[in-house]
């Protein structure tokens, strides 16, 4: 059985720094959303600094930032599929049309294996209700702080 610590020390940083370097290329991409993708970045790092010291508020921060991020990909911009469709083009034909669509891709896998870590990282604690309300407010906190983000920060 993989401990609660192998989670937190190595597969959430890993989620969350692949997520900042999606953030990352995609601001050199597209120098409009340098600013957006800055102080999106720092709620990764959050996440980061929070779950290596076993925080509850950080596993709920890196569950709900990656679980609405990918909602949002999926079903309502559909990105990640795009992405999809420029990483098979990236192998059938050698090339990329769309740097940013394909790290929209990267960003969905990362949040994917952020999601996964967090929550199996925070259910080994064995949780009380104390635990599972830092959680909760973790989470509301960082949708709290990315919806701000959006609002003053993104291109109109």
């Amino acid at each position: 059985m993989v401990s609660g610590s192998c989670w937190v020390r190595v597969w959430i940083p890993v989620g969350a720094g692949l997520f900042i370097l999606a953030l990352t290329v995609s601001a050199v991409v597209l120098p409009p959303l340098r600013l957006l993708h800055f102080f999106q970045a720092l709620i990764y790092v959050a996440v980061i600094v929070l779950t290596r010291r076993n925080e509850g508020w950080g596993f709920g921060a890196g569950v709900s930032i990656a679980t609405v991020w990918n909602s949002l990909n999926l079903f309502v911009t559909h990105l990640i599929q795009a992405g999809a469709g420029e990483f098979w083009s990236l192998l059938h034909v050698g090339h990329l049309r769309r740097l940013d669509t394909m790290m929209v891709l990267l960003g969905g896998v990362a949040h994917f294996l952020l999601i996964v870590a967090c929550l199996v990282a925070f259910l080994q604690r064995q949780p009380g209700k104390k635990q599972w309300g830092q959680f909760v407010t973790g989470g509301g906190l960082a949708l709290a702080y990315f919806a701000l983000i959006v609002v003053t920060t993104a291109p109109r």
